[in-house]
């Protein structure tokens, strides 16, 4: 650790919630269980969770899942309490008012656009919570047991991660887990080191390239509403190609959450936040050249 710095108010050894990083996390074990042969990213949803037939996710695949491309019919309006948006957060016990409709429910009520899948990036969260099922029918095991077995143990994480969930029990694997800065700092760390933790190989290889260098599609992404913030940029296994010069990846969270790696520095950047708003796309401009001008000086 070469610096850190916590505000006043944050303990040092305290879990903070890192929203939409648990994306980035789910997708992990995801590319575990694939190398495990547990798991196939190009399978049918269906193969999975048959009754997902009747919803947007009939005819998409787990790859749209992954890679943010699925054709859904759904925007991500946190701030308007009559939206789906609003009854999705209150099936996940997040808002006031929920506990008559699963996570699960919710989710297989949602349907698509006319536009076909895998064609344009549309960040939907609730793509992420239907992984998190999609590992579970998979592996057979809760997204809990999963994460500690394939990942947590393994990465030699010092403190417990925690996750919401549901009425059922369905963990929020779209925004709900919560790690220490240094925990989240030694996941990044693991996918500098090509997915290799304490000498030990958690990730496989050929998954992590894929995910930070060569996997994406630039056409869907360049459609897509977050263009302006990485313009040559791609995603893949929830985790964001920045197309930078340096070569850096991300994982990105609302409220000011970022886990940055900079491949050509060798310098991973944990950031724990709790900005007032939870889109700032100037701050994030300003945000971002603060990571690079931070990496060179390190």
């Amino acid at each position: 650790i070469v610096g850190d710095w916590f505000a006043p108010h944050m303990d040092f050894g305290a879990r903070h919630i890192i929203f939409s990083i648990s994306k980035s996390l789910t997708a992990m074990i995801a590319g575990i269980l694939e190398g495990e042969g547990v798991f196939d990213p190009e399978a049918p949803v269906t193969a999975y969770i048959p009754e997902a037939a009747g919803s947007a996710y009939g005819d998409a695949s787990v790859r749209h899942v992954l890679d943010m491309s699925v054709s859904l019919d759904f925007e991500e309006a946190y701030l308007d309490p009559e939206s789906a948006f609003a009854r999705y957060r209150r099936a996940t016990l997040w808002n006031p008012g929920g506990g008559t409709e699963s996570l699960r429910e919710f989710i297989l009520t949602l349907q698509r656009l006319a536009e076909p899948h895998g064609q344009t990036f549309r960040y939907r969260s609730p793509n992420s919570d239907l992984l998190g099922l999609l590992l579970e029918r998979a592996s057979g095991q809760r997204f809990t047991d999963l994460m500690r077995e394939k990942l947590w143990l393994p990465l030699g994480a010092v403190s417990e991660a925690s996750i919401g969930v549901d009425m059922e029990g369905t963990a929020r694997t779209a925004g709900g887990i919560s790690v220490t800065p240094r925990d989240l700092a030694r996941v990044g760390e693991m996918m500098r080191q090509g997915g290799v933790a304490n000498g030990r190989r958690i990730v496989p290889e050929a998954w992590v390239r894929d995910t930070v260098a060569s996997g994406g599609s630039s056409e869907a992404w360049q459609r897509g509403a977050m263009q302006p913030l990485f313009p040559k940029g791609r995603y893949r296994n929830k985790w964001y190609q920045t197309g930078l010069p340096n070569g850096a990846y991300c994982g990105i969270g609302i409220h000011g959450q970022w886990l940055y790696v900079d491949p050509r520095t060798k310098v991973v950047i944990a950031k724990m936040s709790s900005q007032p708003e939870p889109v700032d796309d100037p701050l994030d401009v300003e945000i971002v050249a603060f990571f690079e001008a931070l990496s060179r000086m390190v």
